[in-house]
């Protein structure tokens, strides 16, 4: 088991940075990667970015890349994503997803086994 749990969301000033945490626990050794997916009301769930367990490698959505940033907190655990220029359709439930080894690509959202509860993001125009 599992658990994932995202904070920073909210009403996202204009001109501030988007930045979200999610930590992990529970049983992490067999964790491939842990991502970050994002879904807004009427579209489909969109990958954005997620980071290895091992050796930190990262990839990117196309809604990020070039402007955002994914990393980890080791010592707590904790994922990490900032999101620069955020835009009004940036706007979602932004969910932490953790991937097993040997599930899949990061880059599809079946492929996950555990998901977080999701966080409101609402950036102002």
């Amino acid at each position: 088991q599992v658990q994932l749990v995202e904070s920073g969301g909210g009403l996202l000033p204009a001109g501030e940075s988007l930045r979200l945490s999610c930590a992990v626990s529970g049983r992490t050794n067999d964790l491939f990667a842990v991502a970050w997916f994002r879904q807004a009301p009427g579209k489909e769930r969109e990958f954005v970015a997620s980071i290895m367990r091992s050796g930190d490698y990262t990839h990117y959505g196309d809604s990020v890349r070039g402007r955002g940033t994914i990393s980890r907190d080791s010592a707590k655990d904790t994922v990490l994503l900032r999101m620069d220029d955020p835009q009004p359709e940036d706007s979602a439930v932004y969910s932490c997803a953790a991937l097993l080894r040997g599930r899949g690509t990061v880059f599809y959202a079946a492929n996950y086994d555990y998901w977080g509860q999701g966080t409101q993001v609402t950036v102002s125009s």
